[in-house]
C-alpha cells in the first residue's frame, strides 16, 4: 500500500518546541486521513532543529464510496423541519427523498446520500494546506510581505505519495508560495546543498550522507554514549540530565561531543551551583570524579559541527563563557557567605508573599510559632524546629538564589552548615520544600519534619481563609501538592498526628481577614479535602476506592495512619469468604431496611425485644450481634483493626441461617418490627468498623 512523505523545512524550531510539534503533525495528518475515510498502518513523525518530518504507511490508495441513509421527519411535518432535514442531508428539494412506511409510524422521509470515493492524493493537497497554515504552535511569527504565521520562516515542502514499486507521486498544493516538491536541504554548515527524495526510505539515508541524524532520540543516544565514553577515558562519570539532553538534542542535527574544561579553583563553589551554571549558560554537562563523589573541572558540550581543527577553538570559546560565569557564581557564593542568615531576617519583610497574606517576614513568623507547636507531636526538639523555621526562608535574598531561584533550600542548608548552625537545622532548610513531587522523597529528619509540616499547612490555611482554593484543572499555588506532601510525610513517617489539630493551629495562627469564614468552617473543609487526596494518594498505592470510601464514610477520621490501616485490614477482610458473604448479607439487610423506612418515613431504630423472637435463628442473631459489636469495638478503640474484622466475622453463620430461616415481614406488626430492628442492628455494628453500603459488588 502507498506511505505518505511529509517534510516541513524552516528556520531553527526553538528546542523546546520540537517533541510537541511532531506530536501535533502526527495526530493532525492521521485524524484528518482517517475522518477522510484512509485508515492507516502506522505513522511516525520527526523533528530536527530546521525540520519537521511524518511518515505514514500503508494507506490506501483511494478512499471507498460511501452510501447512507438519513431518516427524515414525517410526511406533513411542520416546514421548519423539513427545510432542517434538506440542510442537513444536503438536498436541494423534498423531491429528491424517499418515503418510506412504518407501521407504528406512518410514512416519514428518507435521504439516500451517496458519496463516491476519492484519491488519496486529491484529499491529501485538500487537507494539508490547512493543517499546515493552522498549525498550533505555542508562538508564531510572520515574515517578508505574507500573511501566514509560522513558528520561524517556512522554506519548503516535501509532500509525496505512493507504493514502494512505483514512482511515487507529489501530493500538489500550494501554502502562501511555497509549492509543494520532492526537494530539501541537508546540514546547514555541513551539507547545505538541495537533493532530491522519493520516499521515506530513501529520504532518512539521504538525510544522514548530508549530515543530519533525523531521529531525535537516536540524537540523544549518540549524545550520551559520546559523552559517558569520553568521560570513562578520562576516568570520570557523567553526571546525567534527562532535561538537558533533550534540549540538546534539540539544538543539533549532527552532534559532535567535545570535552572542556576550567580551572580547579572553581570547584570551591558547590557542586549544584557549578552545574547549573554551565547547565543555565552554556546547555553543557559536567563530570564527577567517582572516586570523591565532587564535581571533577571538565565539562560535555555538544557542537552542531565537525570542525577541522578537532573543535579546539569550539572548546576554547566555551570555556571563556564558562570561565566568566564560574566567576560570577564564585562572587556571588562568597559574598553570600559573609552575611550570616538570620541578618538576612529583616529582608523578608520587604518581600511580599502574597497581597493578602502578608510578607515573607510575616509567614517566617508565623511557621516559627506553629513548628514549635508541632515539634512535640512528631518527635523534634522545639527550639531546634524553632531556628530551622526562623531561618527557612532566608536564602531566598541570597545572591546565588536570586541568580538560581531552583537552589532554593539548598543553598540555605549549605550557608547554615558552613555557618556553624545545628545539623538537623541545616537539613530542616533544605527538606522543609519536600516532597515538591510524586518521586520526590519525604524529609525524615524529625526537625525537618515540625517545619515541612508547618510550611505546607500555613501554605494551605493561609489560602483557604483568603478563599483561593484550586478550582478545576487550575491550582496555581500547587496547594494540591502541599496537601499531598502532608499526606505523603505523615504516612511515610508512620506519625500519629491530629490532621484537623493541626489544621486549627495554623489557622489560628493567620492575621488576614478570612473572607467571612469561621475558623471551624475553613478547618472543615480543608479536612474534607485531605480527603480527596488521601484517596488519590492511596489509590495511587493500589487501595480500592470504594473501601477508602467506606472508611472515610464513618466521619472523624483524621488520624491518617489509623485510617490507612483500617482500609488495610478491610481490604484483607472483604477479600476472605467470611467478608464477602457478611457483606452481602449486610446489602440484604440495608436493602430491606431502605425500602421500609422510605415507606414509613423514619429510620428503623431501637433494641429488639427478645418477648418477640419467635424462631432460634432471631434468637441466635440477636447474641451474636452483642458479642460481635462489643468485640469490634473494643479492637477498633485499641486501634486492632484485623481483630475489629475477626469479630465481624461472627457474624456471617448467624446473619446466612437468618435469611434462610425467617421471614422478615411477618403478619404481626410487633415481630415484623423486632425483626427489622435485628437488621437495623447488623446494619449499626457492620458500621463500626466501616460503612459497607459503599463497599462495591
Amino acid at each position: 500500500m502507498p506511505d505518505l512523505l511529509l517534510e516541513l523545512f524552516s528556520e531553527e524550531i526553538p528546542a523546546r518546541m520540537q517533541r510537541r510539534a511532531a506530536d501535533d503533525l502526527k495526530s493532525l495528518v492521521t485524524n484528518a486521513l482517517v475522518d477522510a475515510g484512509l485508515p492507516y498502518e502506522g505513522a511516525k513523525a520527526f523533528a530536527t532543529p530546521r525540520r519537521l518530518a511524518l511518515h505514514v504507511a500503508g494507506v490506501p490508495a483511494a478512499s471507498k464510496a460511501t452510501r447512507e441513509e438519513r431518516k427524515g421527519p414525517r410526511v406533513g411535518a411542520p416546514e421548519k423541519a423539513v427545510e432542517g432535514f434538506l440542510r442537513g442531508a444536503g438536498l436541494s428539494s423534498i423531491d429528491e427523498a424517499t418515503i418510506q412506511s412504518d407501521p407504528k409510524k406512518g410514512e416519514f422521509y428518507v435521504a439516500v446520500i451517496e458519496k463516491p470515493g476519492r484519491t488519496a492524493i486529491e484529499i491529501l493537497a485538500e487537507v494539508l494546506p490547512g493543517l499546515i497554515k493552522g498549525f498550533p504552535w505555542p508562538t508564531s511569527m510572520r515574515w517578508g510581505t505574507g500573511s501566514m504565521r509560522w513558528v520561524r520562516p517556512l522554506h519548503s515542502i516535501v509532500a509525496t505519495f505512493g507504493p514502494e514499486t512505483e514512482e511515487p507521486d507529489v501530493v500538489p498544493f500550494e501554502v502562501e508560495g511555497i509549492v509543494s516538491g520532492t526537494t530539501t536541504r541537508g546540514h546547514r554548515f555541513l551539507a547545505d546543498e538541495a537533493f532530491e527524495v522519493r520516499r521515506f526510505d530513501d529520504y532518512a539515508p539521504k538525510l544522514e550522507k548530508h549530515k543530519v541524524v533525523l531521529d531525535a532520540d537516536r540524537r540523544k543516544d549518540i549524545i550520551l554514549n559520546d559523552a559517558k565514553n569520553n568521560a570513562m577515558a578520562l576516568g570520570l562519570d557523567l553526571v546525567e540530565d534527562p532535561g538537558l539532553l533533550e534540549e540538546v538534542a534539540g539544538l543539533v542535527e549532527w552532534p559532535v561531543v567535545l570535552i572542556g574544561s576550567f580551572e580547579e579553583e572553581f570547584l570551591e563553589i558547590p557542586d549544584e551551583c557549578i552545574r547549573l551554571t554551565i547547565r543555565a549558560n552554556q546547555k553543557c554537562f559536567v563530570l564527577k570524579n567517582p572516586e570523591t563523589g565532587r564535581l571533577a573541572n571538565r565539562f560535555v558540550l555538544t557542537s552542531n559541527i565537525e570542525a577541522v581543527d578537532g573543535g579546539k577553538e569550539i572548546i576554547h570559546g566555551n570555556e571563556k563563557v564558562i570561565r566568566a560565569r564560574l566567576s560570577d557564581a564564585r562572587f556571588f557564593w562568597n559574598t553570600d557567605l559573609k552575611t550570616k542568615l538570620a541578618d538576612n531576617l529583616p529582608k523578608l519583610d520587604s518581600i511580599v508573599f502574597h497581597e493578602k497574606l502578608g510578607t515573607q517576614g510575616a509567614r517566617v513568623k508565623r511557621l516559627e510559632a506553629l513548628a514549635k507547636e508541632i515539634a512535640p507531636h512528631v518527635g523534634a526538639d522545639v527550639d531546634k524546629a524553632k531556628r530551622a523555621a526562623r531561618l527557612s526562608k532566608t536564602d531566598l535574598v541570597s545572591q546565588m538564589v536570586y541568580e538560581f531561584p531552583e537552589l532554593q533550600g539548598l543553598m540555605g542548608r549549605t550557608y547554615a552548615a558552613k555557618q556553624g548552625e545545628d545539623a538537623s537545622v541545616a537539613i530542616a532548610i533544605e527538606d522543609h520544600y519536600r516532597p515538591q513531587g510524586p518521586s520526590d522523597k519525604v524529609p525524615t529528619d524529625p526537625v525537618a519534619i515540625a517545619v515541612a509540616l508547618a510550611d505546607k499547612l500555613d501554605l494551605l490555611a493561609g489560602f483557604w481563609a483568603i478563599d483561593e482554593k484550586p478550582t478545576g484543572s487550575k491550582d496555581p499555588f500547587a496547594l494540591r501538592r502541599a496537601a499531598l506532601g502532608v499526606i505523603r510525610i505523615i504516612l511515610e513517617n508512620g506519625l500519629r498526628v491530629s490532621l484537623s489539630d493541626l489544621i486549627g493551629r495554623a489557622v489560628a495562627r493567620l492575621s488576614v481577614n478570612v473572607e467571612g469564614q469561621k475558623t471551624d468552617e475553613i478547618i472543615a473543609d480543608l479536612m474534607s479535602f485531605f480527603a480527596d487526596r488521601l484517596k488519590v494518594y492511596l489509590k495511587d498505592e493500589g487501595a480500592r476506592h470504594d473501601l477508602i470510601d467506606a472508611v472515610l464514610a464513618l466521619g472523624g477520621q483524621d488520624d491518617l495512619l489509623m485510617v490507612v490501616r483500617r482500609v488495610e485490614a478491610l481490604g484483607k477482610f472483604v477479600a476472605s469468604d467470611d467478608g464477602a458473604n457478611l457483606a452481602a448479607g449486610y446489602k440484604r439487610a440495608v436493602n430491606i431496611l431502605r425500602a421500609e423506612e422510605k415507606k414509613d418515613g423514619a429510620k428503623v431504630s431501637g433494641e429488639p425485644q427478645a418477648e418477640y423472637f419467635r424462631e432460634q435463628a432471631e434468637i441466635d442473631l440477636a447474641a451474636a450481634i452483642k458479642t460481635a459489636r462489643s468485640e469490634a469495638a473494643e479492637a477498633v478503640k485499641s486501634e486492632d483493626f484485623e481483630a475489629a474484622m475477626s469479630g465481624l466475622s461472627r457474624l456471617r453463620a448467624p446473619v446466612d441461617k437468618f435469611f434462610e430461616d425467617i421471614l422478615v415481614n411477618a403478619e404481626e406488626s410487633e415481630i415484623r418490627m423486632n425483626r427489622l430492628r435485628l437488621l437495623s442492628e447488623i446494619r449499626d455494628a457492620v458500621h463500626v468498623v466501616a460503612d459497607f453500603s459503599k463497599i462495591a459488588g
